[in-house]
C-alpha cells in the first residue's frame, strides 16, 4: 500500500529495521526560515529534574544536543528518585515555570516546543498559555508513566493534559499501552486498537499524528509507529534487548522533536529517533542497583582496540550524529 520498504543510509551491523513511506512524504515543519544559518536550533523542553541523570531534562538536555540541537531545559518540578524507583515529587510553583520560559523566549528563537512530565495540572495550564502565545512552534507532547503517582494526581493531570495540551499538540509520543489506556479507556473489542485507532482517538483532541513506541511487542523486536487517523506513515521494527531501562521515551522523544524542527519528515525523523535510541540501548550502563541507562553519547565514547574510533563515526554518520573532538 505503501511501496516498498526504504532502504537504510548505510545500514549498520547493530539493527534490523525496516520503514515504510507514505507516497507524500514532506517535513511536518517549516524550517526554511534557518536554511542560511549553521547555528544549532534551539529547543524548548519542559520536564522534570531528575537527579539520576535517568530522565526528564538530563535525557532531553544530551539527546537534543547529541541530534544537533541546542537544549533549552525548562524545570517544571523536581523527582526524587534513584534508578529504581521515583519516591516522591517536588512540585515547583506555576509562575516558576512561567517565568523560565519566557524570559527565554523573549532572548531567543525556538523552533519546537518538547512537553514531558509537567509536574502538576497548573504547570500544564501554564505551558499551555505560553505555547499558545507562539502558536506559530510546534509542540511534540511526551506521555510518561505515571504508575508511581498517586492515583488521584494521575487523573487530575491527565485530564489537564488532554483539555490544554492535546488541542495545541503537532505529535503526540507515547507507549502503546500508555496510549491505549488513556485514549481509548471504555475500548470493549476482544481485538487491540490499532495505530490507527489510537491515532483517531488522539484527532478527536485536535492531534494530527501520534507517534507509538513498543507498538507491537515480540520475543526479539519491537515496533515503533507514526499514524494518522487515515494512513501509516511510517514503522520501524528494532531489535528488543532483555534488560530494564529508564529515561527511554525522554530520550526518543527529546531526540524526535530535534529532528523534526530540523525540517526531517515525520517518517524519516521517527526512523532515525527509533534508530538512535535502539543504539543507545544497547550501549548502556548501569550505574547503580537500579534500572539501566541508555548511554545517548555512545558514538563519542570509544575505547579499545585500533579502527574502533572510526567504526564509532561511521555508526554517528548514520544517525546524523554531528563529529566531536572531545572523545573520552
Amino acid at each position: 500500500m505503501y511501496g516498498k520498504p526504504q532502504p537504510l543510509i548505510g545500514q549498520s551491523r547493530f539493527e534490523r529495521t525496516s520503514c515504510m513511506l507514505p507516497p507524500a512524504s514532506q517535513p511536518l515543519f517549516d524550517s526554511s526560515e534557518g536554511d542560511e544559518d549553521d547555528s544549532p536550533i534551539c529547543v524548548m523542553s519542559f520536564n522534570v529534574a531528575d537527579p539520576s541523570g535517568a530522565g526528564g531534562l538530563s535525557a532531553d538536555q544530551i539527546a537534543i544536543t547529541a541530534s544537533g540541537g541546542h537544549a533549552l531545559p525548562v524545570t517544571t518540578g523536581i523527582l526524587v528518585r534513584d534508578t529504581s524507583t521515583i519516591f516522591d515529587l517536588i512540585e515547583l510553583d506555576a509562575d516558576a515555570v512561567e517565568e523560565q520560559a519566557r524570559t527565554v523566549l523573549e532572548d531567543m528563537d525556538v523552533e519546537v516546543f518538547k512537553v514531558g512530565f509537567a509536574g502538576s495540572p497548573e504547570a500544564l495550564a501554564v505551558i499551555a498559555e505560553i505555547t499558545a502565545d507562539y502558536e506559530e512552534i510546534p509542540v511534540i507532547t511526551q506521555v510518561t508513566p505515571l504508575s508511581w503517582w498517586e492515583r488521584d494526581k494521575i487523573e487530575a493531570y491527565l485530564d489537564a493534559l488532554t483539555e490544554l495540551i492535546l488541542p495545541q499538540t503537532s505529535v503526540l509520543v507515547g507507549n502503546y499501552d500508555l496510549l491505549w489506556r488513556w485514549l481509548l479507556p471504555e475500548w470493549s473489542s476482544d481485538k487491540r486498537p490499532g495505530p490507527r485507532d489510537i491515532a483517531a482517538a488522539a484527532a478527536q483532541h485536535g492531534v494530527p499524528y501520534v507517534v507509538i513506541t513498543s507498538a507491537n511487542v515480540q520475543v526479539e523486536s519491537t515496533e515503533t509507529i507514526a499514524a494518522s487517523p487515515e494512513s501509516l506513515v511510517a514503522t520501524v521494527s528494532l531489535d528488543r534487548y532483555e534488560a530494564n531501562f529508564v529515561g527511554a521515551g525522554d530520550t526518543f522523544s527529546a531526540t524526535l522533536a530535534t529532528l523534526l524542527a530540523s525540517g526531517d519528515e515525520l517518517a524519516e525523523a521517527v526512523r532515525e529517533a527509533s534508530i538512535y535510541v535502539n543504539r543507545s540501548l544497547l550501549a548502556a550502563f548501569q550505574p547503580g542497583m537500579g534500572a539501566a541507562i541508555p548511554d545517548r553519547m555512545f558514538w563519542a565514547q570509544v575505547e579499545g582496540e585500533d579502527g574502533d574510533e572510526e567504526l564509532a563515526q561511521d555508526e554517528a554518520d548514520v544517525l546524523g550524529i554531528p563529529p566531536t573532538a572531545t572523545r573520552h
